[in-house]
């Protein structure tokens, strides 16, 4: 028991979520590059087009500007917690590895559940026209910048905002996490890209943001994160 203790204290820091996360960084950015040849136009997602065209307009070089600042980002995270680095379980990214894929298949059988039998409607899917390899790529970029955004700075913003309105905290995570996840789900129909609007795709979407904003103040961004990641990949290699 103690053991599990330490493995959930130790994975809940902002350390583990880095490393646990860069891998996505790394292969979205890959494997944008191998599946779409053409660089004139690249399918990618839409948080992380917001942030390259933040780069762009500076007149930076938008996927190394992404590349540094996460650089920047992790060299500043393990000097503040350098102490910590000795304690570092390599193991224990399989642990969240594993976590992630269990949370990703308890989301989407109890979404799926709550969907098709009480309100009798399945979620769509907006994915056609897209490779394989694209949608792999998608799927883990989708884990990393939208659980960056909607989580780690939307859900962090609206707590840090509603903690000064209500007395209760379980009262502002609340109403962050269901304010968040409304907005999580109408930015899918907004923009060049957006899908076309139907409930079903919007009340997955809110209910899906509303577990996601869960792990995040439970496990942490990494654990969001790859969560996220996993239950696309399983519905993009199942489609």
């Amino acid at each position: 028991m103690a053991k599990l203790s330490g493995y959930f204290n130790q994975t809940n820091g902002i350390l583990y979520s880095y490393l646990f996360c860069l891998p996505l960084l790394l292969l979205y950015e890959l494997l944008i590059l191998i599946s779409q040849p053409d660089t004139s136009y690249l399918v990618r997602i839409s948080v992380d087009v917001w942030m390259k065209s933040f780069f762009s307009f500076f007149g930076l070089n938008p996927v190394s500007a992404t590349l540094y600042a996460a650089a920047a980002i992790g060299a500043i995270i393990v000097f503040r917690k350098r102490h910590q680095l000795k304690n570092v379980k390599g193991r224990y990214f399989g642990y969240m590895l594993g976590e992630s894929v269990v949370y990703a298949i308890l989301i989407s059988m109890s979404i799926g559940l709550f969907l098709g039998s009480f309100l009798n409607i399945a979620a769509d899917s907006g994915l056609a026209g897209l490779s394989r390899l694209q949608l792999i790529a998608l799927s883990l970029g989708a884990g990393l910048y939208e659980e960056l955004f909607f989580r780690v700075i939307l859900v962090s913003l609206l707590i840090y905002f509603f903690s000064k309105i209500f007395r209760a905290k379980n009262t502002a995570y609340v109403v962050s996490a269901v304010i968040a996840a409304l907005i999580f789900s109408y930015v899918h129909y907004v923009g060049d890209f957006a899908d076309t609007f139907t409930l079903s795709s919007f009340l997955f979407r809110f209910l899906f943001g509303l577990a996601l904003n869960v792990i995040y103040v439970v496990r942490g961004f990494g654990m969001a994160a790859w969560t996220h990641a996993t239950y696309d990949l399983i519905v993009v290699t199942t489609m």
